[in-house]
Order: structure tokens, then C-alpha cells, then sequence
């Protein structure tokens, strides 16, 4: 039974991935006379790999936000559980449009400032990026970094900070073929691992074993 050991968070703790569930019930947003969706339920469990799908508009990064904890939803709730009384930002990672790395810093520094936010292992951060296939890039600022390369070094955090469900919202995005694969690879192995992940792209992922469809799902308000 894999174990996750999250550092520098509230008392520390060791976490068992299998006891942990992302659980929404219900759920509704509504955006002026329209809702986005409502009536949304879904369930995300311990090596499973949720695929995130609709057109543009569907509402995909809005859902992936509020189970974030980012956003209350108009109606509905959203629960994990086997998560006790700890925070539960403290189990999720969320991997949005926007990287969230610093221009005037190396990609080693944006990882370790993030490994030291989140109770990462600095240690790690080389090896990351061999994974996502940048290393070289390790003491280069992020200003001169592509599109493609900086979107890899911010998915290495996924790996610097351990953290069992990941909420990935377009994480494809200005990647290369390779570099696809590359990721698709990576999801596959954190939910053999016993992680979980939802994760909204246009493209096909490999390690998907259930979709969830926003399609069709925006109405008008009574």
C-alpha cells in the first residue's frame, strides 16, 4: 500500500493514497443567465485517471478550480474524503493556464522556492526535469525559456512536491509530441503508484480509464 509523506504542512502526516476520494455531488455554476453545468456528480479515486472534456466554454476550468477550493460552487459540495481534519489543499496539486514561475529566476530556483512553499525535496528537482526532458535548462532563467520548455518546468513540480491528486487543467498545452507522451507517462505512473488525477485536455490520454463529459451541459436558468 504506497504511502505519500508530505512535509512542512500543518503537524506534517503520512497519508495512505487508497483511503483518500474526490467526491462532488450536485454540483452547479452558474454564469449570469446561464448555468455552466449543474446536477454534477463524480467521484475520483485512488489509481484513477479522469479525462476532463467539452468545448471551449464548458465550464472545464471552472470545475477544475472549484474542486481546487478555489471557487464555491453555486450549489452542490465538494468532499474528500479519508482526508480527516487536514487541509485539503495539502493533498492536491493544480496545474492551471498560467505556469506560475518566476521570469527572473532559473528553473532550479522557481522549483526549490516551490519545494520549500509546499514541503517538497529540493534533491529531487534535477531529476524532474530529466524526466520532462529539460535538465539542461536547470540554471537558466525562465525569461528565456520557450512556451514549451517553461511548461515543462512548471509540470516538474508534480514531482518535486509529492501530493496524491492531481487537478491538471490543460497540461498539453505547447507541448511537442515527445514531450506529450512525456507527461502522459508521468500520470499513468502516479496513479499506478495509487495517486489520481483529473485531467482536462482536448488530446488523448493514454492512462484515462474514465471521462467526464461537460458537453451539452449549459442551460438556462429558471
Amino acid at each position: 500500500m504506497p504511502h505519500i509523506n508530505i512535509a512542512g504542512l500543518p503537524g506534517g502526516f503520512l497519508t495512505t493514497f487508497s483511503s483518500l476520494r474526490l467526491v462532488a455531488s450536485g454540483l452547479a455554476v452558474r454564469r449570469g443567465p446561464r448555468f455552466l453545468f449543474r446536477g454534477l456528480d463524480m467521484s475520483l479515486a485512488s489509481g484513477q485517471v479522469m479525462q476532463l472534456t467539452g468545448p471551449n466554454g464548458s465550464g472545464k476550468s471552472t470545475l477544475i478550480r472549484l474542486l481546487a477550493g478555489f471557487s464555491p460552487p453555486d450549489a452542490g459540495t465538494v468532499r474528500l474524503e479519508g482526508a480527516g481534519e487536514e487541509y485539503p489543499g495539502a493533498f492536491l496539486h493544480y496545474f492551471g493556464h498560467r505556469e506560475g514561475l518566476r521570469p527572473a529566476l532559473t528553473a532550479r530556483e522557481n522549483l526549490a522556492f516551490l519545494a520549500g512553499l509546499l514541503g517538497g525535496d529540493e534533491a529531487r528537482i534535477p531529476d524532474a526535469l530529466g524526466k520532462l526532458g529539460v535538465a539542461r535548462l536547470l540554471d537558466l532563467p525562465v525569461r528565456v525559456l520557450s512556451e514549451g520548455q517553461r511548461r515543462r518546468v512548471a509540470l516538474a513540480r508534480l514531482l518535486v512536491v509529492d501530493r496524491p491528486i492531481w487537478l491538471l487543467d490543460e497540461p498539453l498545452a505547447s507541448l511537442d509530441v515527445e514531450a506529450i507522451a512525456t507527461v502522459s507517462g508521468l500520470v499513468a505512473e502516479h496513479a499506478k503508484a495509487g495517486g489520481m488525477a483529473l485531467v482536462a485536455t482536448h488530446q488523448p490520454l493514454a492512462a484515462t480509464n474514465a471521462t467526464l463529459d461537460l458537453s451539452g451541459r449549459r442551460e438556462a436558468a429558471a
